[in-house]
């Protein structure tokens, strides 16, 4: 498959992190350094690593009242003639490159792909190019379940175990940020 077939990741990165400040944090989660390297960064390595086109969902003019379904809208929108999208938070700087790349794949069989990793829900989250409009149309805190839903009832939805934990470690508070030190060490 080349590039072009290929699903567009959406960065979602316009998130407030108030759970991290509340844990004590002195910058923005995504800003945190994780071993050195800024979270988001980290995430941006990765989606790079994969070779997949991405775009990078930052906040926008309404971001007091913006949340993930808003985010995921406008991500969508901007990139309207993707044939998929794999949606990733911005918070998850321990997912592997080949983790995308396998998400993205399994779209050729299936509309909506959902990793698990040990019997837990991850991300990305891989949508097939006939979900734009449910996409388009999210909007508040939810994010995509609702589409996720659908899917899931209409027997279409593609369950992906993985063995990768960075599908599931994503950064919310000081501690999380301090366990996901520990995983990144622990993998060299």
């Amino acid at each position: 498959m080349s590039a072009q077939e290929l699903p567009c990741v959406i960065v979602l990165a316009a998130g407030h992190g108030r759970r991290f400040a509340e844990s004590g944090g002195a910058t923005h989660k995504l800003d945190a350094l994780l071993d050195g390297v800024p979270v988001l960064q980290r995430v941006l390595d990765s989606v790079a690593g994969s070779g997949l086109r991405f775009h990078l969902v930052r906040p926008g003019v309404t971001a007091e009242t913006d949340g993930m379904g808003d985010s995921i809208s406008r991500g969508v929108a901007a990139t309207a003639a993707a044939p998929g999208w794999l949606i990733l938070p911005g918070d998850l700087p321990l997912i592997r490159p080949e983790t995308l790349l396998r998400v993205a794949r399994e779209l050729s069989s299936s509309p909506v792909v959902q990793p698990f990793c040990s019997g837990r829900r991850g991300h990305p989250v891989g949508f097939a190019a006939q979900c734009r409009d449910a996409l388009l149309a999210l909007r508040g805190d939810r994010g995509a379940a609702t589409v996720v839903g659908s899917y899931r009832e209409a027997g279409q939805l593609r369950i992906l175990e993985l063995d990768d934990p960075g599908i599931v470690t994503d950064i919310d508070t000081l501690e999380d940020l301090a366990q996901a030190e520990a995983l990144l060490q622990s993998r060299d």
